[in-house]
């Protein structure tokens, strides 16, 4: 739904704006700590802050979530509604919220120089093995000391901006060690084996009018790295606190891959002379050290696609049965309850353990719940590629006749997929128009093989095209090859 029905609006326009001087009396108080935010530019529902501090060979690390489930209370129309709709949609030209704005870009968002209530996962960390060696998880008031974006920290980090580092020079020493507890933490899940998917993520630019006027690569930079390291360090630390207390809980699992898909990503690999051992149990490190060997190889992409294709999909459970992808043995989502329901249950499960009041659904409802919000998660992230599809063939349909080189991306029996190396939009050749010959899928070596001349177009082919049709309705490109 693109708007919010009239009792949620109201509910919403009711909640206080104003955080009550009894209930900062209950909570950690650390408004006088340099806490800040990092997000993208354009983000305006901001739910976590991150404070970091060198403590002789050590790091605190301080991550602070946006207490949601204070203002949305069990059962309320609020909450029927976040239910629902189980997580906000981010497509190309709009956002469409799990909650309103009142609340998603109000009270709940964590925004610069305001008051806000959170919920505090505090960890001292090893400082060279990045080891949690003692935590603290309570409910907690902060104040955003700055509200900083991932270009700016970068260009302090990176770029030693000096006009950047004289403005923010407050925090600067913060993020550099910030940027050192990164790699700390990086390197630590790299030693257990977490696998790390590499792929090139696509954003599509549009002008005033919602137009696509330009398809660009999305930066990951240390700015958005030290964020991610800092949310999984702490997803992992409430995970881990909950399981060892035997409560019921809501855990983000990532099953053991397919054994068939496996076997077919291993016979992929050989064709490029990599071994990759398929065992019934098989280790994230072992699959990591694989894909290691193509990295910076021109097959890198496509194996990387093939091994991502292999995995199952990550889903709420209340069982944990570990994650595979970040080689964890728990995990949960605690940082992002402004957008997505689970992270919401995740506090109100954490304030029922810690008896500060917090009520919450009955054990049997936990499962339908992680179903719902599961296929709901999955709706949301189709409608995202969906989107993204639609403002990529819209772009492409004023391009017609335009030649591009490309990699072909993908084989099946009615043709071959490529993705452009300049705005890696895809599109597919119709086996039918590849007229020179009568062409033959063969399934085990991925490629399209002429019966006559003998000539092979393979997965991960440089190739030359043109554009030859966009339909927008279909979400469809095709192309015509150029000899």
């Amino acid at each position: 739904p693109t708007k919010f029905p009239a009792p949620v609006q109201v509910a919403a326009e009711k909640v206080e704006q104003k955080i009550k001087k009894k209930e900062i009396q209950n909570r950690l108080d650390r408004r006088d700590w340099n806490i800040i935010t990092i997000d993208g530019v354009d983000s305006k529902d901001l739910d976590d802050a991150v404070y970091v501090e060198k403590q002789g060979d050590n790091y605190f690390l301080g991550v602070y979530i946006a207490d949601v489930s204070y203002y949305v209370q069990p059962h309320s129309v609020l909450d029927q509604e976040a239910y629902e709709r189980g997580t906000s949609v981010y497509l190309v030209d709009r956002v469409l919220p799990m909650l309103p704005v009142e609340l998603s870009n109000g009270i709940c968002s964590l925004n610069e120089g305001e008051d806000r209530l959170t919920m505090a996962c505090e960890m001292l960390l090893d400082g060279k093995t990045g080891r949690t060696l003692s935590f603290t998880i309570a409910p907690c008031v902060i104040n955003n000391h700055h509200r900083m974006n991932y270009p700016d920290v970068r260009a302090i980090l990176v770029d030693q901006d000096e006009a950047l580092r004289e403005k923010y020079a407050d925090i600067v020493p913060m993020l550099e060690d910030m940027a050192r507890l990164q790699q700390v933490l990086h390197k630590k899940r790299e030693r257990r084996g977490a696998i790390n998917f590499e792929l090139p993520e696509q954003k599509v630019l549009l002008d005033d009018q919602k137009h696509p006027v330009a398809i660009v690569k999305r930066e990951r930079s240390v700015a958005e790295m030290l964020i991610e390291e800092f949310m999984l360090a702490a997803n992992e630390t409430v995970a881990g606190f909950m399981a060892r207390h035997k409560r019921p809980f809501i855990y983000r699992v990532h099953d053991l891959p397919d054994p068939e898909k496996i076997q077919n990503l291993a016979k992929l690999m050989a064709l490029f002379g990599v071994t990759l051992k398929v065992e019934e149990k098989m280790r994230p490190k072992d699959l990591q050290r694989a894909l290691d060997k193509v990295a910076g190889k021109p097959e890198e992409k496509l194996v990387s696609t093939v091994a991502l294709r292999s995995m199952r999909q990550a889903v709420y459970q209340t069982e944990n049965i570990g994650h595979f992808g970040l080689a964890a043995h728990f995990y949960t989502h605690f940082t992002s309850p402004i957008r997505r329901y689970p992270d919401m249950m995740v506090h109100r499960l954490l304030t029922k353990y810690l008896d500060l009041g917090g009520r919450s659904v009955s054990e049997q409802k936990y499962e339908a719940l992680c179903e719902h919000s599961s296929g709901m998660e999955q709706i949301a992230a189709n409608a995202e590629r969906a989107s993204i599809k639609y403002k990529q063939v819209e772009y492409m349909t004023e391009r017609l006749g335009q030649t591009y080189d490309g990699v072909i991306s993908g084989v099946t029996e009615w043709g071959l997929y490529v993705e452009l190396n300049e705005n890696k939009c895809e599109g597919m050749i119709p086996i039918r128009d590849l007229d020179d010959d009568y062409y033959e899928f063969d399934e085990k070596n991925y490629c399209l093989r002429g019966r006559r001349k003998k000539r092979t177009y393979s997965l991960g082919d440089a190739i030359t095209i043109k554009v030859a049709r966009a339909n927008l309705e279909k979400k469809q490109l095709d192309f015509a090859l150029i000899e």
